[in-house]
């Protein structure tokens, strides 16, 4: 009888944690503001990196313009987005860590797919704050995708084209009064083995964002 009622309360928690993996569902994002922000040579001159973030959560419209501005598709008619990237591989992926849940941004439908239905923002990187921060984004370059390179080239175009994005993440902040700091300090396999990568996927940065504290 004993047994028994360990199984049920086994098959009972096995089933909480299954359904509320499955009651996750992609986000879409609304469609970014392109007509907002300051000029180019005001935002340069405010571009700084920030490690004092508010919790407060980012709206949906603030994530959607931010993750459009990152690496979104400024040419539907080429699918070509607004960082470059070595021979258009198109190879790195944003995954998004939100208190509710670790998803992927998908620059085609301007879109958000559940990865992981935890709060994951503590493993994205080894400084306190990161957390408690609203938004973690975390850059995976897919070196499959990297054609005809060799594996040189793979880290070298893979770290130059997260760059690009990163670089645009921060303008778009110091654009929007946003915090921000890009870090390098992530406990790399143990984020991959979370976010469930491929070998050939590697976590290369992490990015914070949020409202200044």
């Amino acid at each position: 009888m004993k047994r028994t009622r360990i199984l049920l309360v086994s098959i009972c928690i096995l089933g909480i944690t299954f359904g509320s993996a499955q009651e996750l569902k992609p986000i879409q994002l609304p469609p970014p503001q392109t007509d907002i922000g300051k000029p180019l040579m005001q935002v340069l001159k405010l571009r700084q990196s920030n490690r004092s973030f508010d919790s407060k959560p980012l709206p949906l419209q603030e994530l959607s313009n931010l993750l459009w501005a990152a690496d979104g598709i400024n040419r539907p008619e080429s699918g070509k987005r607004t960082a470059p990237s070595a021979m258009n591989w198109q190879e790195v992926d944003i995954y998004v860590a939100l208190p509710e849940a670790f998803y992927l941004y998908e620059p085609k439908t301007h879109s958000l797919t559940p990865v992981v239905a935890q709060d994951l923002r503590g493993a994205t990187g080894r400084q306190g704050f990161v957390k408690d921060a609203p938004l973690n984004l975390v850059y995976v370059s897919d070196f499959a995708r990297m054609k005809n390179a060799s594996e040189e080239d793979k880290k070298l175009w893979g770290g130059a084209d997260v760059g690009f994005i990163a670089q645009n993440v921060y303008l778009y902040c110091a654009s929007q009064g946003l915090a921000v700091v890009v870090r390098g300090m992530v406990d790399r396999p143990s984020l991959a083995e979370a976010l469930k990568l491929r070998p050939d996927q590697r976590v290369m940065l992490a990015q914070t964002v949020g409202y200044p504290k």
